[in-house]
């Protein structure tokens, strides 16, 4: 084994204390991943005083903290996720973003939830280009560029990008379901709005010529998850979108949740993590580089037919939502939420460990819980997971899930070299 490229977590005395088991900054290859920051005031451990506008200027001087903490500028930031506790203050939080972004735009998602950590109004989180690589006085071969694009042919915004390129990746902004024409969103339903989503995405993806089947990761935000068969029935018209896609039924890993609003009110909202080549499945390589992408589903975790399990590309596997369903029954578990958060943990490990990957190679995992009350019991099964809580995290409350749940946990991993120990 190679020790090339590394998991490095790290934490700075300048940024706020974790309030969990987790590290602020988790890098590997060349991507930091940052836990999302709440509007903490580092000095005190307390929320800033103020409204959402205050707030928000707290979580981007923390992210900017942690971001410099690591030899790294905000031009660096490749995607940001904005969560709030009120749709309305969607205004407010852009205001601040600018300041902070004055000349160039990463790729963005908004969404209110139902429930922030410390009852904030607001979290926000990046993903961070990691050019150098981890490996200290070891620079990653190769010259590597952030690439940014916007085509008229999806909606455009003033203070987003619609896809960001660095090194085998593309992450697109979450795209909402606006006739680019119009500016507006389109007539119709949940399914008119689900289709003008993806359509949205597939022509951002013609206009840097990548296939829409290089579609790794999706995330759908729904307003109402009673919308979810519906949703899923248009999803399935464009996936799989190639002939070589639907000869392996290929389905990038996925996850959805209940936001509690949308931008513009809208009743759906669709982000999409793309590779950045030409390892369209099934597994074909890539010319200048070798890479493919590898999708796996193990019976050893529960299978669904409108997703991978895990999806891997390049140095990254990404892993499908998992719910706390028994995999013999595929029923959620017998319990609380104690006994789901472990099921869900298992689902991820049973994942990670078919594709010969330890939970020692998690770099960031994201948990949807319907109580956020309940982050205390959740953290005594998580710390049995990742006694260290190296990787990094997010902790959103939602008012549904799947199966009516209590908890969802997706998680992103590292791929090959990196396996611990390293040596």
């Amino acid at each position: 084994m190679s020790n090339y490229n590394t998991v490095l977590a790290r934490n700075l005395e300048s940024a706020p204390k974790s309030i969990g088991p987790y590290s602020q900054t988790v890098a590997y290859s060349h991507y930091n991943n940052l836990s999302a920051q709440l509007p903490i005031d580092p000095t005190s451990g307390e929320l800033v005083s103020g409204g959402v506008k205050e707030q928000a200027k707290q979580c981007f001087n923390n992210i900017k903290t942690i971001v410099e903490g690591i030899d790294h500028v905000m031009s660096d930031v490749v995607r940001i996720s904005v969560f709030l506790k009120d749709i309305k203050d969607v205004d407010a939080v852009d205001e601040v973003l600018k300041t902070f972004f004055p000349t160039y735009v990463p790729t963005q998602t908004i969404v209110a939830v139902e429930a922030l950590p410390m009852n904030a109004l607001v979290q926000i989180e990046v993903l961070v280009s990691n050019g150098e690589g981890t490996i200290p006085n070891a620079p990653q071969a190769g010259d590597l560029i952030k690439m940014t694009n916007n085509t008229v042919n999806a909606p455009t915004s003033a203070i987003s990008t619609q896809t960001v390129a660095f090194s085998h990746y593309n992450n697109l902004s979450a795209q909402l379901p606006i006739d680019p024409k119009t500016g507006r969103l389109v007539v119709g339903g949940i399914k008119e709005q689900t289709g003008q989503c993806l359509k949205n995405i597939k022509a951002i993806l013609e206009s840097i010529d990548v296939p829409f089947d290089d579609i790794v990761k999706i995330n759908i935000f729904l307003k109402n998850l009673s919308d979810i068969d519906a949703v899923n029935e248009v999803y399935t018209t464009f996936f799989p979108d190639s002939a070589i896609a639907r000869a392996v039924a290929y389905m990038p890993a996925l996850t959805t949740v209940e936001a509690s609003a949308l931008p513009m009110d809208a009743l759906v909202q669709i982000e999409a993590v793309v590779s950045h080549g030409d390892g369209t499945p099934p597994q074909l390589i890539e010319d200048r580089h070798g890479i493919v992408i590898k999708a796996n589903n193990t019976e050893n975790a529960p299978i669904s037919s409108l997703s991978t399990q895990t999806v891997a590309f390049s140095h990254y596997n990404h892993i499908s939502a998992q719910l706390p369903l028994d995999t013999k029954t595929g029923e959620i578990v017998v319990g609380g939420v104690k006994e789901q958060s472990e099921q869900c943990l298992k689902n991820i490990k049973a994942i990670i460990e078919s594709i010969d990957h330890a939970m020692d190679d998690v770099v960031k995992v994201n948990i949807f819980l319907k109580n956020i009350t309940d982050i205390d019991t959740v953290d005594e099964v998580y710390t049995t997971f990742f006694p260290d809580g190296v990787p990094a995290r997010r902790t959103v409350g939602v008012s549904a899930l799947p199966k009516d749940a209590l908890i969802q946990i997706d998680a992103v991993v590292s791929n090959a070299e990196g396996t611990p120990p390293q040596v």
